[in-house]
C-alpha cells in the first residue's frame, strides 16, 4: 500500500504545513473492510489535544475532498510521535533538548547523554556516559556519526 500512502502524504502535507506542523509520518494499512490511515504530526513546543481534534477535523475534509484514498471508507488517526520515535532529523534533537537520550555512532559505539545544543549538522551531548569520552563530559555528534538515537524515559 506504499502508493496510496504516498498520495494520503501528497494530499496532507500542505493541510499541515499551513497549520504550523510538521508532517512526520503517514501509515496506511488494511483494517477489516476499512483502511487505516495514521497521521503523525508534531510542532515545535508540542501539540496539544486541542491541535490534535482540530487538525484531524481539517484533514478528513480535506481527505474526503481528494480521491487519494479511492472509494474504500477509511478510519483516520492523527496524533504525534511517542517517545520511541528514532531522532533522525535535526528538528526531532531541538525539540527534545535538554532530555537524556542513547545512541549509536556509525562505529558501533554506545553512548547516553542529554541533548544540549544542536544545529544542522550535529548535537553536543552532555552528563555523556560510555563512548571515547570520560564519563559526565561533554561530546558533539555530527548527524552522519549516529546511526541510531532514542530519547530515554526518566522516572
Amino acid at each position: 500500500m506504499p502508493a496510496v500512502a504516498e498520495r494520503v502524504e501528497q494530499a496532507l502535507s500542505p493541510v499541515v504545513a499551513e497549520r504550523g506542523f510538521d508532517l512526520e509520518a503517514v501509515e496506511v494499512q488494511p483494517a477489516g473492510r476499512r483502511r487505516l490511515v495514521r497521521v503523525l504530526v508534531d510542532q515545535d513546543g508540542g501539540v496539544t489535544l486541542d491541535d490534535i481534534a482540530s487538525l484531524t477535523a481539517a484533514l478528513s475534509a480535506h481527505l474526503d475532498s481528494t480521491d487519494a484514498m479511492g472509494e474504500q471508507p477509511y478510519v483516520l488517526e492523527v496524533s504525534s510521535p511517542g517517545v520511541g520515535r528514532p531522532l533522525t532529523l535535526p528538528r526531532h534533537w531541538r525539540r527534545n533538548a535538554d532530555r537524556k537520550v542513547a545512541l549509536t555512532t556509525t562505529d558501533g559505539a554506545k553512548v547516553t547523554g542529554r541533548i544540549g545544543a544542536s544545529d544542522d549538522d550535529g548535537v553536543t551531548l552532555t552528563e555523556v556516559e560510555g563512548g571515547a569520552s570520560a564519563d559526565g563530559a561533554t561530546a558533539g555528534f555530527a548527524y552522519s556519526e549516529i546511526s541510531e538515537a532514542h530519547v530515554e524515559v526518566e522516572f
